[in-house]
């Protein structure tokens, strides 16, 4: 984080990235002397209600955040930005975004945890719009200029008033990362498929809470001992607020629907008895010699994840992982989940022996089982999001014999990179394809 003092005494001239939270009510104007090479600036926790009709001359801008200030209105300069692409204005009062408000090269913009009813119809014009996160407001529909976002692949919806899915966002060809949990769509679920009822209760007081694990945006994940319960836990305590991807008790309800499986991180116990009545699940603690398959996506790969730098895979674990990863997929499908945020950072793995765990139920959707065919193109959108983890994964096998095994996962690949959801193969399907491929590896290594 950066200070006013360095900003004022010349010390920032040159920096490409400023961080400011200081109480800011206004832009200072010394920010304007960064103009030839600042190209990110976050001045998030601030008190900014408005920002300054010069703002284009920051002329190489390409990414602002100011969340958690108090804008009522998404400024309109903001359209006026020449490079702007990455727009954040999540948990301020916002109520309005005016046409004009949307940079002409916008690909990536955050209003979560807003007030917004509706958006404009300028947002289905912004060809380069990718990532679209909207959770926690009061949407009741879409503008319809938004099907024509062919490039759009993330789109959070969460805990908005939407009250159906209009058909042509299933016909969006990248669509990948949907969450829709939290809206009245007055879908039927099936009872069976929550698991609430079955499952144990672990009293807080007869846990000890160990080392902090992780923390994601809607809790905090601590290594647990528990009396008399035969396997380590971990505990996942709910912050309880809204999320870029929705509302914590959608999430419980997720993770609970959907049942257990060898590839899933999914709770065997709830918690009760909280002295600040936080809800949380438990979890069998995943061995400490598994690591992420990769990192989140950056500023700059939008929607994809990162690897690091030279990243590669044996052909056996890069198989190993695909089949069961897709295999817990079509569990989730099968018992009415859609994850939601199927990514190779929610991918925890043995990189030894390849056993993987799929996590992170923060964006998943529960299904509606009265409406098969949208419960169908809804999990066709997801199997574009496991193509591309196949392709990732063909790309990272690199070793002599794997020919066969890096064709065969780019073939999968390409037929779930469809353009035409309805021509995407089903996940079951595509793990069928997946373990064929595994024993023909497996018998031309002899």
């Amino acid at each position: 984080m950066h200070t006013l003092e360095q900003l004022r005494s010349g010390a920032l001239v040159g920096t490409r990235r400023l961080d400011l939270a200081c109480g800011l009510a206004e832009l200072p104007d010394e920010v304007f002397d960064l103009a030839d090479t600042l190209e990110v600036l976050n001045l998030s926790g601030n008190r900014l209600r408005d920002l300054p009709h010069h703002l284009p001359r920051l002329h190489k801008l390409q990414v602002l955040f100011a969340s958690n200030n108090d804008f009522t209105v998404l400024p309109e300069v903001l359209g006026d930005c020449p490079s702007l692409q990455v727009v954040g204005f999540k948990a301020n009062r916002i109520e309005e975004v005016p046409p004009a408000a949307l940079p002409a090269a916008l690909r990536w913009l955050i209003l979560t945890d807003n007030a917004l009813g509706s958006l404009p119809h300028t947002l289905g014009q912004r060809p380069a719009m990718q990532k679209l996160m909207l959770a926690g407001n009061q949407l009741q529909a879409l503008p319809e200029s938004l099907q024509a976002a062919h490039r759009l692949e993330l789109l959070r919806l969460s805990a908005n008033v939407l009250t159906q899915v209009p058909a042509w966002l299933t016909e969006l060809p990248r669509l990948s990362w949907l969450a829709l949990a939290g809206n009245p769509l007055g879908w039927g679920f099936a009872s069976a498929s929550d698991g609430s009822s079955t499952l144990p209760t672990l009293a807080w007081p007869d846990l000890v809470l160990g080392r902090l694990l992780g923390e994601g945006a809607s809790g905090h994940i601590h290594q647990v001992q528990a009396a008399h319960w035969p396997q380590p836990l971990a505990l996942k305590l709910f912050k309880g607020e809204v999320t870029s991807d929705g509302l914590p008790g959608d999430e419980m309800a997720a993770s609970l629907a959907a049942g257990p499986h060898p590839a899933l991180t999914t709770p065997v116990a709830r918690l009760s008895g909280h002295p600040a009545q936080a809800q949380g699940l438990l979890m069998p603690l995943i061995p400490p010699a598994h690591v992420n398959l990769a990192g989140p996506p950056s500023l700059s790969s939008c929607t994809r994840d990162v690897y690091p730098p030279g990243f590669d895979l044996p052909a056996a674990l890069a198989l190993r992982i695909a089949l069961e990863v897709a295999s817990a997929v079509a569990h989730l499908h099968q018992r009415g989940v859609m994850h939601g945020d199927l990514y190779a950072h929610n991918i925890l793995i043995d990189p030894v022996h390849g056993q993987a765990q799929l996590g992170d139920f923060g964006a998943a959707t529960r299904l509606p089982v009265d409406q098969p065919e949208l419960r169908q193109r809804l999990q066709a959108l997801e199997v574009r999001a496991l193509g591309c983890l196949l392709e990732e994964l063909g790309a990272a096998v690199n070793a002599p014999g794997a020919h066969a095994a890096t064709q065969g996962l780019q073939a999968l690949a390409g037929a779930c990179l469809s353009e035409q959801p309805r021509q995407r193969p089903t996940v079951a399907e595509v793990a069928q394809a997946l373990q064929a491929l595994q024993v023909h590896q497996a018998t031309e290594l002899g």
